[in-house]
């Protein structure tokens, strides 16, 4: 059943319950719609993209803030056919040409936030022949979003979709620093829905609080257990711990998945009595879950203070897996925090060496995860594809060992990943952009320990001879061509190692500045 199908069904058989709740706390803004409103409201937007040419295999890029509307025009774009191209709200220009490039996108649905920055590529993107907006103030040559679903038909439309049709085209950023292009397919989605389900019990009447971006393969793909339920879910748009905390307490919010640095700002707050349990009813609040980055064992205990009856569970995934899931620790094996837990329902795994042989129980060699989340492939690089799918397994780039229990500890990333607070950065990447600058020689990215965001990216570098150059002039330099959450947050100035045949020795950065 492909969570198109999950929707129409959640439509007949709970009509007028609640699915979606939408809230803007600062605004005192709440929106609701039940699942029968929703699924019209999907099959409003697959009716307008039709009747605007979109067809079977089409892209629509889809550029949008958390939203109801985000969801109402992503399940719109898979009841066509089309693939649903979510970007990443923080892409610049340059990204989303990039981006649009690689998918030769026949539509982009965007909300105002991106007004600008589309508008400065506007004229090099001539694939894209419909932008369709979300919100006030609506450009020149373009439609709006409520106009054009307003008058198109409710109706179903008659497209068949199988399991292995593709759905989502997801970009991820690679070893090289460009975005990488991800193929799901419905399979894919259906795998994500039931393994979420399965491993976090969610039911009807639950209701799971969404927190992180939904362009991600992440939060949304742990909302697909609610969904094959037909359990609703609360969009919370702006984020703090009082804001989690009456979300939770207003709505009943049953599950929360957190990343590392909104659990630490929750138990700060806590901890400073800046945030008093006793002000909220948080008894219905069953489980919290983080995933995204290596979870500190000392957060979680510090949780279990304060919520001592509280489920957690830790999950592991990539976008490559269609998200959490392939791996997790399960609510009953708190005692193995620390862990990324075992295969996740219907998922295998094994730990490899270089010749993908498994390595002894203990031993550190790579983690390969099979199952029905496993992607189609990178579109358009079969060698990429073939590097990492062999015979079905998915070859993750994480180091990890197994211990006596079967349990699964990630040990080191093959590849020199940073994540802060749940975001991928990719040192090349940042390194290139810092290498253009006039007065820089040479420059490496690394990740250094941070207590808060998990990592954090420093970047060391070397200035050109004779050059003067100041930590604010580079942070002035990283503001004008970076995404914020790539821009690194320590600048050191320091020689940068090569070793003879010009690689920079990370390892050698790293023990210098991040042991």
């Amino acid at each position: 059943m492909t969570i198109s199908e999950m929707l129409a069904r959640n439509a007949r058989m709970y009509p007028d319950d609640s699915a979606l709740i939408e809230l803007k706390p600062s605004k005192r803004i709440r929106k609701e719609i039940t699942w029968k409103q929703f699924d019209e409201r999907a099959n409003r937007v697959a009716n307008a993209l039709m009747d605007r040419g979109v067809s079977k295999g089409d892209k629509v890029i889809h550029l949008m803030m958390n939203s109801i509307n985000w969801l109402e025009a992503y399940f719109g774009i898979i009841r066509t056919g089309a693939w649903a191209v979510p970007l990443n709200f923080r892409f610049t220009s340059r990204d989303i040409k990039y981006c649009a490039d690689i998918a030769e996108a026949k539509v982009m649905i965007l909300s105002e936030e991106f007004t600008e920055r589309v508008e400065a590529i506007r004229s090099q993107l001539p694939t894209i022949k419909r932008y369709i907006f979300v919100g006030q103030n609506l450009p020149e040559a373009m439609e709006d979003f409520e106009d054009i679903i307003s008058e198109a038909s409710p109706q179903p439309i008659d497209i068949e979709l199988s399991d292995e049709d593709a759905c989502g085209l997801y970009f991820t950023s690679g070893t090289t620093g460009a975005p990488k292009p991800i193929l799901i397919t419905h399979k894919n989605m259906e795998c994500a829905a039931i393994t979420e389900n399965i491993q976090h019990y969610q039911k009807h009447e639950g209701n799971f609080i969404l927190l992180p971006p939904l362009y991600h393969t992440g939060a949304k793909m742990h909302w697909f257990g609610s969904l094959i339920v037909g359990g609703r879910a609360t969009l919370l748009t702006e984020i703090s711990p009082q804001y989690i905390f009456e979300a939770v307490h207003q709505e009943r919010g049953t599950v929360v998945w957190l990343l590392v640095p909104w659990a630490q700002d929750i138990l700060g707050a806590l901890d400073r009595g800046e945030l008093k349990k006793e002000d909220y009813d948080l008894s219905c609040w069953r489980l919290m879950h983080i995933g995204a980055q290596p979870v500190p064992p000392s957060l979680v205990k510090h949780w279990k203070e304060y919520f001592p009856d509280m489920q957690y569970d830790t999950t592991y995934g990539l976008s490559e897996s269609t998200g959490p899931g392939c791996v997790h620790l399960g609510i009953e094996n708190e005692r193995k925090v620390g862990a990324i837990g075992k295969a996740g329902f219907n998922w295998e795994t094994r730990i490899v060496d270089e010749n993908g042989k498994n390595v002894p129980q203990g031993e550190i060699g790579e983690l390969l995860v099979r199952g029905n989340g496993v992607m189609k492939e990178y579109y358009k690089n079969p060698e990429k594809t073939a590097e990492t799918i062999k015979n079905g397994w998915l070859y993750t780039g994480d180091m990890a060992r197994v211990d006596e229990e079967g349990f699964i500890y990630l040990v080191d990333r093959k590849k020199d990943l940073v994540i802060t607070g749940g975001e991928n950065i990719y040192p090349v990447e940042v390194e290139d952009v810092l290498q253009s600058h006039p007065k820089i020689y040479d420059v490496g990215v690394i990740g250094i320990p941070d207590e808060r965001l998990g990592e954090i990216a420093a970047a060391i570098i070397d200035p050109k001879p004779g050059e003067t150059l100041t930590e604010e002039e580079v942070n002035k330099f990283c503001e004008q061509n970076l995404p914020r959450y790539k821009r690194p947050r320590r600048i050191i100035f320091d020689k940068v190692p090569r070793n003879p045949t010009g690689k920079i020795e990370k390892p050698k950065l790293r023990k210098k500045y991040a042991a």
